[in-house]
């Protein structure tokens, strides 16, 4: 799937797990889900820490796992 395709959400990551997996807050529902890293963010090691304002891709087919697009300022 193409990243055109995904739904894009905006939400807060809350907790960084092992192996690169980021706990989010959605802000539309306060629903959390696991997020990792799009393939440009680790090229270019852009951290994210907990408490930073993110925009998620989800895919229509899966909700509860999303991929993190930007670190949003």
């Amino acid at each position: 799937m193409a990243r055109d395709d995904l739904v894009k959400v905006e939400g807060t990551v809350t907790d960084v797990a092992a192996g690169g997996i980021y706990r989010v807050k959605l802000d539309m529902n306060q629903q959390e889900l696991n997020a990792k890293l799009c393939g440009k963010m680790r090229r270019f090691s852009i951290k994210v820490l907990p408490g930073d304002r993110v925009t998620i891709g989800l895919s229509p087919y899966d909700l509860t796992h999303g991929l993190i697009l930007y670190r949003n300022e």
